[in-house]
Order: C-alpha cells, then sequence, then structure tokens
C-alpha cells in the first residue's frame, strides 16, 4: 500500500483498501459489456419468459441488495462481486426508467430531467460530506455507498437519456451506436489534454449506458424490418445476453489472475500522473460545453428530418382478411399457446372486474409479442401483419401505446375473445 493510501485509511476509520478497479482499457471494455446484458437480459426475461416489467424489477431489486451486500462487507475490490454488482445495476436501473416510460407512461425527457436533478443531489451530496468524487479515493463504506448509488442512477439516467433520443431522432439503434460512441471518443481526447479526470470520468460513465444498450439492441434486433427501416443482426435477447456474459467472465477471469485493474498494482508499475494545469482544465472545460452545444444542435437537426415515427391510431386496422386460426398456422405451437395464455388470463380478469389484473396481462401479451417478432414475421409475414393489427386494437382499449385512456371492460373483453378467436 502507498503512503498516500495508509494516510487515507487512517483517515476513513475502517480498514480497506481502494474498492474500485483503475480506469484502465478493461474497465470500459468491461462496463459496456455490461451494459448490453443489462439491456438484453432485461428484455429476455421480462419479454421472453413473460415475467412482466414490474415483476422483473422486483427480481432484480432483490438481488441487486443481496449482490450489494456483499460487495460492502469486503476489504478490497475483488473483480468477480465488483463486476456482478454493476451487471445487477445495470439491469435494475434498466428496469427502473423502462417502468416509469412503459408502465406509469412517464414522458422520457421527463424522466431524463428528474435523472438529471436527482443526480446532481447525489453528487452535491456526496461532495458536501466527503470533499471528492474521485473513484480512487473509494475506500470507506460512505464513499462506496455514495459510489454505488451514483452507479444506478447514472444506469437510470443514461437509459433515459439515450431512449429519449432515439425517440426524438428516429435512429436506428445501429446508427445511434456513433453518437454516444463519437462523443466518448471526444471526452478522450479532452482528458488527453488537460480536462477535470472526475468530469471526464463520470460524463463518460454515463454515456456508456447508451452505447451498451444500442450495441445491444443493434446484435438482437430482427433482419426482417419495417419498410425504410434499417435492419439488426437477429441474434435475439437471449444469445447476446450469453454472448456479453461470456465475454464479462473471460475479462473478469483474466483481470482476476493478472490483477492489472487493482489499484495498488497499478500504482506500483506506472508513473504517478503529474497535478492537473488549471489553464487546461479551464479550455476542456469550454471544450466541454461546445461539444455540449453541437450535440443539441445535432439533435435539433435529426428531429427536424423525416424519419420513421410511431404509426398513427387510424392504421392499426389490418386490410389482411384470414379465416379464424390461419394466422397462426406456420407459427410454433408453443409460442401461440403462450400468446393465448396471456390472452385469457387478461380476459378472464377483465370479466372478474379485476382491472389492474387485466392490464397487466395485456401488457405482458404485448410485450412477448414484440419479443416475438423476429422469430415470427419471417415465418408468415401476412399472419404476423394480420395478428398485429389485432394485438394493436386490443391494446388500444386498455390505453397502451395509444393516448387514448382505457375503454369500458366490455370493449376489452370482445377485442381479447376476437384475438382468442385468432389464435385458436
Amino acid at each position: 500500500m502507498t503512503t498516500t493510501s495508509e494516510a487515507r485509511t487512517r483517515r476513513s476509520g475502517r480498514l480497506m483498501l481502494n474498492k474500485v478497479p483503475e480506469v484502465t482499457v478493461w474497465f470500459w471494455v468491461i462496463k459496456i459489456l455490461c451494459t448490453t446484458v443489462g439491456e438484453s437480459f432485461a428484455d429476455w426475461i421480462n419479454m421472453k419468459l413473460g415475467v412482466g416489467l414490474v415483476n422483473t424489477a422486483w427480481i432484480f431489486t432483490a438481488v441487486f441488495v443481496v449482490v450489494l451486500g456483499v460487495q460492502l462487507r469486503l476489504k478490497r475490490y475483488v473483480p468477480f462481486p465488483y463486476w456482478l454488482t454493476v451487471v445487477v445495476v445495470s439491469v435494475t436501473g434498466t428496469l427502473y426508467t423502462d417502468i416509469l416510460t412503459d408502465q406509469l407512461n412517464v414522458p422520457l425527457w421527463i424522466s431524463t430531467t428528474v435523472f438529471s436533478v436527482l443526480l446532481a443531489v447525489v453528487f452535491g451530496t456526496w461532495w458536501l460530506r466527503e470533499r471528492t468524487l474521485s473513484i480512487h479515493s473509494v475506500n470507506t463504506l460512505p464513499r462506496e455507498s455514495f459510489y454505488w448509488l451514483t452507479v444506478l442512477v447514472t444506469f437510470a439516467l443514461g437509459t433515459a437519456t439515450g431512449d429519449w433520443t432515439l425517440e426524438l431522432t428516429g435512429w436506428s439503434p445501429g446508427v445511434s451506436v456513433l453518437l454516444p460512441l463519437g462523443l466518448i471518443a471526444s471526452i478522450a481526447l479532452l482528458r488527453k489534454y488537460g480536462a477535470n479526470p472526475v468530469l471526464s470520468f463520470w460524463l463518460a460513465y454515463i454515456l456508456t449506458r447508451p452505447l451498451g444498450a444500442n450495441i445491444g439492441d443493434w446484435l438482437a434486433s430482427p433482419k426482417v424490418a419495417q419498410p425504410g427501416e434499417p435492419t439488426g443482426l437477429a441474434l435475439g435477447t437471449f444469445t447476446t445476453s450469453l454472448i456479453f456474459l461470456g465475454l464479462i467472465l473471460a475479462t473478469v477471469i483474466y483481470l482476476t489472475v493478472t490483477r492489472s485493474d487493482v489499484t495498488e498494482t497499478y500504482d506500483a508499475t506506472h508513473t504517478p500522473q503529474t497535478t492537473g494545469n488549471p489553464r487546461r482544465e479551464r479550455t476542456a472545460l469550454a471544450g466541454f460545453g461546445l461539444l455540449a452545444v453541437a450535440t443539441v444542435v445535432l439533435l435539433v437537426w435529426a428531429h427536424s428530418r423525416p424519419h420513421v415515427g410511431p404509426a398513427p391510431e387510424e392504421d392499426a386496422t389490418s386490410t389482411v382478411h384470414l379465416a379464424p386460426g390461419q394466422a397462426v398456422q406456420k407459427f410454433p405451437s408453443t409460442k401461440v399457446d403462450a400468446l393465448r395464455a396471456l390472452a385469457s388470463t387478461s380476459l378472464r380478469d377483465a370479466q372478474s372486474g379485476n382491472a389492474t389484473g387485466a392490464h397487466t396481462a395485456a401488457q405482458s401479451l404485448r410485450d412477448l409479442w414484440d419479443a416475438d417478432q423476429a422469430s415470427l414475421q419471417p415465418l408468415d409475414n401476412t399472419g404476423w401483419t394480420f395478428l398485429d393489427a389485432q394485438m394493436d386494437q386490443v391494446l388500444k382499449t386498455f390505453g397502451i401505446d395509444h393516448a387514448n385512456p382505457p375503454m369500458s371492460p366490455a370493449h376489452q373483453e370482445g377485442e381479447l375473445r376476437t384475438l382468442l378467436t385468432d389464435l385458436r
């Protein structure tokens, strides 16, 4: 342990080494991998397994409490529990934003604003108490608690900001990767010039969330897309999650063996950095400002350009007419059975007066249908289009993905019965 770290430990009142890895290239690689898993794995559990958004959030909140408890009990940085916590935080933060957007219908610009303010409050409280926001001094329980709270908020903020960007621009996930990637590269150049290291770190940390999420969406998105929309690689959320979890595990094993990202090891093998140049820091701060202005200008320009947006509600009725059961003839029976089960649950709850249960089941039906698009639409585009229109009519009666308020139970039951007839 260095003299400086010894002094920090004595002041902390608790014998701990720095609990955060050194910021090397491996840190950013594994952080982006974790972020991609946060997007794809949450989607897989929520949609493919039919668990539902809220239930998935409860599950991962419980897992987060457990893994964070293990992490906080350690007295030094250990790669596996640390990065496991990051993966779980990534999924949990993503789910919180998705609940606000999909479940509570909170506009993304409001979510972005709220999480930005919350992050500022966390940073402000952290600074007032500890007089540092540096991750090189996370060696007390209060500092580590602030650190993980900040990480959780940055994931939620990154999710809201990234989704809002897609909503504003209409970019595909593949194209949208370029914006956070370019911003991170610009921040790296400004850091090399002499920008404040703490500010540079946290700005890049926030931006890795939309970068990783867009990479995950691009890999998982179907090759068959709507006319005029760029396609993805159609790996699916499960395959994408599996690949990236494997890469994370391999990287963690490497770091565990080499200990190259342990602060004390890094300090012993690298020349200490010189004290920052105040003049260069001010110049770089102006560069951050120009970067922010350029980003806003780009987003405004992209928003003003013609792009694919949500289909008008009046276009929801299909012009295709198929006999009952004909639309699902080419679809796997297991997938049809899963869709029918959720539609039946929603109908049963609507008939019994359980409006909340009916709405939840309908939303799970929507999530499962969207998740199955990549596998079903290529099998029978006509059948898929026909069912998609009927699905939309069901969702409209519940006010899901539509501006109108929920309709009467009678309307809901009628559309659900029609859908079940088509799914038989």
